[in-house]
């Protein structure tokens, strides 16, 4: 499926594959511009240099606790592994890990756009989405935006829009741009 082509000819005997690629990019666009409005918002609301992330993540933890005692058994541990995750992890660490998550979607971000590393930046993309839902801030979106990481991991979509056909015909060994 690398063999894609943005030729007239290609895409004329080829319409389903277009038709599948185009959807591919238009997700991978769509996924790129979570991250980038991520990056923003943080930065307009500093989270780098202030205690925001921190306020975001003692909430959560008061909220996770009440939960985890008015909810059934199942709920309620799940409740308390997030609590924990927050409290043993996230709030000691909460200026590097507001880093981390910045500077990160910046890098999924910008990397996604260009097609450049795609596949191991939709990884990093899918860590941060896991470590969001092991912080309590689980929500109906995302089980979609993990599909999405996933998809990209398996579609070789920076080949097909982006710079990492080339960089992959220039180092064929590397795993960074298959």
């Amino acid at each position: 499926m690398t063999d894609f082509e943005w030729k007239g000819s290609y895409i004329a005997s080829h319409r389903l594959k277009t038709v599948g690629v185009v959807l591919a990019l238009i997700v991978r666009y769509l996924y790129t511009s979570l991250f980038l409005y991520g990056f923003v918002h943080k930065i307009i609301h500093e989270w780098m240099w202030t205690g925001v992330m921190a306020e975001h993540f003692t909430k959560r933890l008061g909220e996770l606790k009440i939960e985890a005692f008015s909810s059934g058994s199942l709920q309620a541990h799940i409740a308390s592994l997030q609590a924990t995750y927050l409290q043993h992890f996230a709030i000691p660490l909460a200026m590097p890990v507001a880093w981390i998550v910045t500077i990160g979607e910046l890098i999924i971000g910008v990397c996604l756009f260009i097609g450049l590393a795609t596949r191991a930046n939709a990884a990093f993309g899918l860590f941060l989405l896991l470590n969001f839902a092991a912080g309590g801030y689980y929500n109906l979106t995302i089980p979609p935006l993990v599909l999405m990481s996933l998809m990209m991991m398996v579609l070789p979509t920076g080949h097909w829009l982006g710079v990492d056909r080339k960089l992959n015909e220039k180092y064929p060994d590397s795993p960074w741009f298959r």
